[in-house]
């Protein structure tokens, strides 16, 4: 189930339960989506005349097409547009399906005198060639399927939703094209639920409620994708990091520490250069020779490279397995900057990472003990809507390295883990790391999208291209086994969907501010200071708000803010030694006692839990309890 926060009505719960497929997930809206946007395309060219179309695939919540046209596409436009599709759908056109050869499709193309079209006829490997027609009016290259008749589309269930800019093949160096983003969907009451889903997205979005709680900040100087952490933000940073600095320490991990680049020899060893070059920021060579040989430095796209050194250091007993190594690793990725989006795609971003090198008798152990682990921090984190997907390799695609016995030997093992955990899961052929097959962890937000967290990977690969070693019971050398995991998944990705799906309204263990006072008064100051003193002094991330502004006016801001409990300091709560708690959670708690409040506070968070006090305790203590007891 998805969290909700305390104040959503019953009726937001109702209109939740309104089921949404992806397109992946019925074959009717494929159907639908797919015939929808040749309607579409069909409305463009009409009102066009002069706009190409080149690609409208399906996406998971709708559809979109790229237009090479010379006017730009206005809101204004996305109307007629509509109203030109209502037109078409409202004519009863059958769409019919045609095959025919290369070389006829070729002769159509050039009749027509669309180019695009002759590319994407070129990327088409199956034959023979499959064409849709809406009537006997309009056309395109398409695989299908679509629905039989445009009158089975319901102009009612159908909405332009943007105008955007693409590149043709998605290549900077190619045409800039226009694309307009779509949905479509069964009846009115879906999209309008599709609707409602996107306007609540809207005010969870982590961008805009980041800049409202002063999490972090980009800055078109320093660069797209590369976030800059405010002291709140990097108090949220810190408290996650420190939360699983605790659990891995329990577990027996050995933190270590690597740097940000390195010789681009370390990976071709690994096989990064050759398989995830274009995802790696560009080689600094020393001159033009270096940079003909390949050889500088560049900075890391992942962290186990650096930890296989480590290991390899020193040669090991299997005395010393297994060896845990974690680091809270900051990774580069040169990611597309039409690809990027707030924290959840970034160019520069920290990875809770370990690698584990075990012996091939410890790997089934091991991996169920990362798989308690990640079950743990999703628990704390109260991420409970997940499904576990087994990313196993293509075993037709060329991006993977290694035999077939390994991938069958990795693999193997991660299916032994689920089957033996009794774990729901599905498989995703294809979704490999090229060096080994994956445990994902895919969460479903308040929303309903879905996000990968974390991660375990089994590898047999890199310790065989690095020649890892350590010394069996026997005194034969004998390879390890690496697993890599990142519970959860990167710090900033974490952190976007953790922003929405609190809401911006983070429990009280992780609150960048826990708990802020608010004197009526300046009279009040030095003791509100005092209490935020012995508070911080253990642990309590606490604040005064020193603002001087009336007292209405301090609970509006902390609200806006939601920190999570508030303390409001008037003449009688200084007499008394006491603090007037409200809290997010729980409403008005009444006057407590400073020490009870201060005690059930430290509770509250160990136990990652909200602050629960019995008021009627804390009234009948208050005037007995100082706050320099």
């Amino acid at each position: 189930m998805s969290l909700k926060s305390s104040n959503q009505s019953e009726h937001s719960e109702q209109v939740e339960k309104i089921y949404l497929p992806r397109t992946s997930e019925s074959e009717n809206l494929k159907k639908i989506r797919h015939t929808a946007s040749h309607v579409m395309a069909m409305a463009v060219q009409k009102l066009f005349p002069k706009a190409q179309v080149t690609i409208g695939p399906w996406i998971e919540n709708g559809f979109y097409y790229d237009f090479d046209s010379p006017e730009p596409f206005s809101e204004n436009d996305l109307k007629a547009i509509k109203k030109e599709m209502v037109k078409i759908i409202n004519r009863k056109l059958a769409v019919i399906r045609e095959e025919v050869s290369r070389e006829e499709a070729e002769r159509r193309i050039q009749g027509i005198n669309e180019p695009y079209k002759l590319e994407i006829l070129a990327d088409i490997k199956e034959e023979p060639i499959t064409i849709y027609h809406l009537g006997n009016e309009w056309w395109d290259l398409c695989a299908g399927p679509h629905v039989e008749n445009t009158s089975e589309l319901n102009p009612k269930a159908i909405e332009l939703e943007s105008v955007a800019g693409a590149y043709w093949r998605g290549d900077e160096t190619k045409a800039q094209l226009q694309r307009i983003y779509a949905t479509a969907w069964e009846s009115p009451e879906q999209l309008a639920e599709y609707k409602r889903r996107k306007e609540e997205a809207l005010r969870r979005d982590h961008r805009k409620l980041g800049k409202e709680l002063g999490l972090f900040i980009f800055s078109d100087l320093v660069g797209p994708g590369l976030p800059l952490w405010t002291p709140k933000g990097t108090l949220l940073r810190s408290t996650l990091e420190d939360f699983l600095k605790q659990e891995q320490l329990k577990r027996g991990y050995l933190s270590v520490v690597t740097p940000h680049i390195a010789r681009v020899d370390l990976f071709k060893t690994s096989g990064h250069w050759q398989k995830y070059k274009e995802d790696m920021f560009p080689l600094m060579a020393d001159n033009e020779e270096a940079a003909a040989q390949e050889q500088g430095f560049v900075m890391k796209p992942m962290n186990c490279p650096f930890h296989i050194q480590i290991y390899k250091s020193e040669l090991r007993s299997y005395r010393e397995l297994p060896m845990r190594l974690a680091e809270f690793g900051t990774v580069y990725r040169y990611e597309q900057s039409g690809e990027l989006g707030g924290l959840t795609r970034v160019r520069g971003f920290t990875v809770d990472d370990s690698h584990l090198f075990v012996t091939p008798e410890q790997l089934d152990s091991e991996f169920l003990n990362v798989v308690d682990l990640i079950l743990s921090v999703f628990n704390s984190l109260q991420l409970k809507n997940f499904k576990a997907r087994l990313s196993f390799r293509d075993p037709a695609s060329d991006k993977y390295i290694g035999s077939d016995e390994i991938w069958d030997k990795a693999e193997g093992a991660i299916r032994r883990a689920v089957e033996t955990l009794g774990m729901e899961h599905f498989e995703g052929i294809g979704e490999a790391a090229f060096y080994g097959p994956k445990l994902d962890f895919i969460f479903s937000d308040a929303l309903d999208r879905e996000w990968q967290l974390g991660t375990v990977q089994v590898d047999y690969n890199l310790p065989e291209r690095f020649e890892l070693e350590y010394v069996a019971e026997d005194g034969v050398r004998k390879r390890p086994v690496m697993i890599h995991r990142a519970p959860f998944g990167s710090l900033e990705r974490l952190i976007g969907i953790l922003i929405e799906e609190y809401a911006g309204d983070f429990p009280l263990w992780l609150a960048p501010v826990q708990a802020r006072l608010l004197p009526v008064g300046d009279t009040q100051l030095d003791f509100a200071k005092d209490v935020v003193t012995k508070m911080r002094a253990l642990g309590i991330r606490a604040e005064v708000d020193t603002s001087g502004d009336r007292l209405g006016k301090q609970i509006r801001n902390a609200e806006k803010e939601k920190i999570p409990v508030m303390a409001v300091v008037g003449a009688k709560e200084v007499e008394t030694n006491t603090l007037s708690i409200r809290t997010r959670a729980s409403g008005d708690l009444g006057s407590i006692s400073v020490n009870q409040v201060v005690d059930k506070l430290q509770q509250a968070i160990a136990n990652f839990d909200n602050l629960q006090i019995d008021v009627t305790s804390g009234e009948s203590e208050a005037s007995s309890l100082s706050i320099n007891n």
